[in-house]
């Protein structure tokens, strides 16, 4: 994959990530208007790869916005919290989960000393889609960027109930019944939360959100 180490790469790179996934479900969402008896077929079908696109394209998103913040070269002081647990998260996990305290105080001298050293992401699994991407698996992971969940979470049951839930009882051979237009509602809202996921990627991004606040720092201290 290429770097992603500009705010125009980033743009471009999410830009073709959308494109591809909206051509390639709106295919399905033209078949599914059909008045012929695969039209159920292409319904069936085109839920599924609605799913597909959804999981896919949040966590790919995800992934090319932190490989952006990884590119900044800040340290993890200048970071905000969120982004600078992906590099320090295997220490932060002995804190939770060790119960010897030599293992602890090791962590913690660990964690103090690389402060002001430059953050290092670790991004081969930062994201997880769980495989399920219920909206509570999409908050958790929209927190982790510090994207602001005000605008999505009265879609939550369009996500979790008109997506996942029919989505997981297609994949079980399970029968559903949805009509041609009420896909095609469903297809439009599902490209809308891509859609608007993707700007507020953007403009985090180009408004550098993920900086600790400097005037917050200089009062704590």
């Amino acid at each position: 994959m290429a770097d992603i180490r500009t705010l125009d790469q980033l743009q471009d790179a999410l830009d073709q990530e959308m494109a591809w996934r909206v051509k390639e479900v709106k295919a399905f969402s033209v078949a599914a208007k059909t008045n012929g008896p695969e039209r159920r077929h292409f319904i069936r079908a085109g839920v599924a790869l609605l799913y597909a696109h959804w999981e896919g394209f949040i966590k790919a998103s995800s992934e090319m916005y932190l490989r952006f913040v990884d590119s900044r070269g800040l340290k993890y002081s200048e970071l905000k919290s969120c982004f600078s647990v992906f590099g320090l998260k295997s220490k932060l996990q002995t804190l939770a989960q060790s119960r010897q305290s030599s293992a602890n105080i090791d962590a913690f001298d660990f964690i103090l000393a690389e402060l002001e050293s430059r953050s290092k992401l670790k991004l081969g699994s930062a994201i997880n889609t769980e495989s399920n991407l219920t909206s509570k698996v999409f908050s958790n992971i929209a927190l982790s960027l510090d994207i602001d969940l005000g605008r999505y979470i009265s879609r939550y049951n369009l996500i979790d109930e008109s997506l996942v839930h029919r989505r997981n009882r297609i994949a079980h051979g399970e029968f559903i019944d949805i009509g041609g237009s009420e896909f095609g509602v469903l297809l439009d809202e599902i490209l809308k939360i891509m859609r608007e996921y993707k700007t507020d990627l953007e403009n985090a991004a180009s408004t550098e959100s993920y900086k600790r606040n400097s005037e917050k720092i200089k009062l704590r201290n």
